[in-house]
């Protein structure tokens, strides 16, 4: 098994995979291709069909998405998602309404884990959806989360795809209340998520589009 991704510091998608990779005990090679220098994108294409990363290589089998990689490995591993049925249809919710929506944050606030940008990247639109986030956080650990620290318990694939928002919150300083500060704190602390952070504050690219506020 093979998992192309991006840069860590800036790539959200390719960390959703990974995370769901990693947190699913699956064992894969790892490629990492710098993203938007020359010869970026024939690089990947020489993996991914799209073009674009994540992209996961089972014995020849490519999967191209990063919502469809983790609905691919929990059909390795089903505890990669909720085992109930209504825990299970909210937690696809939740990761398809990341998956698609959120528009404004990604634009004003783009992950960026080698920064510090506290205060920087608010509008109305961007607030709101901060709160739809923290909503939903709120949401899900008050009906499914009794039986461990994550949204739905034990983690699953709903976490891995808002684990670039955790990244994003800690970035520009946005400090929810309640059961939502204390899931940030603990995706924060997570040891997979430690190790991404870790290897992120390690990579020397910049990206220009992405580092917004200087």
């Amino acid at each position: 098994m093979k998992l192309i991704i991006g840069n860590k510091n800036y790539s959200s998608w390719s960390l959703r995979a990974w995370l769901a990779a990693r947190s699913g005990g699956f064992t894969f090679e790892e490629i990492r291709i710098p993203l938007f220098i020359p010869g970026s994108r024939e690089h990947i294409l020489s993996h991914s069909p799209s073009g674009k990363v994540p992209c996961l290589i089972d014995h020849g089998f490519v999967v191209w998405d990063s919502l469809a990689i983790g609905e691919y490995l929990a059909e390795k591993n089903p505890q990669l998602w909720p085992t109930e049925v209504a825990a299970r249809a909210v937690a696809r919710a939740a990761s398809a309404e990341m998956h698609s929506g959120f528009a404004h944050l990604r634009e004003h606030m783009p992950m960026n884990i080698r920064k510090d940008y506290t205060g920087k990247g608010h509008t109305p639109e961007v607030d709101a959806e901060i709160a739809r986030v923290v909503a939903i956080w709120n949401d899900c650990r008050a009906r499914f989360g009794k039986d461990g620290p994550y949204l739905f318990g034990r983690f699953s694939i709903a976490d891995a795809a808002f684990a670039p928002v955790c990244y994003r919150f800690k970035t520009y300083g946005v400090k929810p209340e309640g059961a939502a500060a204390e899931y940030l704190a603990t995706m924060l602390t997570n040891p997979h998520m430690r190790e991404w952070e870790a290897a992120a504050l390690a990579e020397t690219e910049s990206i220009a589009s992405e580092d917004l506020y200087g």
